[in-house]
């Protein structure tokens, strides 16, 4: 092959541009949540004590803590997408999440006692959910 052959050939293949991570990120969320939220319901379905249970603080704050992880967890893994990044100075980012949910557990510990302890601390679905969640990704990983 002569140089002028192997430049050329060299200076087409990088007309092809790689899309953006974060593009690529976001797409794959945006494809992956609708289809997480159709397996949860078809699971699962809506809790019967919904519009009570939303009355309670408690009920947003896990909706508070999943999207502080979601958004610091992405956060974290743009930044460690190029070569060069180090975790040095963004580890930090994913303290918050759990930052809020030790306020949010210390501040139901300073609650009125009405449930026991461990009741209080591990609430009384955390069973389901602690089989559920590797069930449910198990179901999606062996469908590829």
């Amino acid at each position: 092959m002569e140089t002028e052959q192997l430049i050329r050939t060299l200076a087409a293949d990088n007309l092809h541009r790689a899309r953006p991570v974060g593009l690529v990120l976001a797409l794959a969320l945006l494809a992956a949540a609708p289809v997480s939220m159709v397996m949860f319901l078809t699971e699962f379905g809506v809790r019967p004590d919904v519009m009570t249970a939303m009355h309670n603080p408690f009920f947003d704050l896990k909706f508070v803590v999943t999207l502080a992880l979601a958004v610091s967890a992405i956060v974290v893994s743009l930044h460690l997408s190029r070569p060069e990044a180090s975790l040095k100075g963004w580890a930090w980012l994913l303290l918050i999440p759990a930052g809020i949910l030790a306020t949010a557990i210390a501040s139901e510990m300073m609650m009125p006692q009405r449930l026991p302890m461990m009741t209080r601390l591990i609430g009384s679905n955390s069973r389901v959910c602690m089989t559920a969640i590797p069930l449910m990704s198990l179901r999606c990983w062996r469908r590829r």
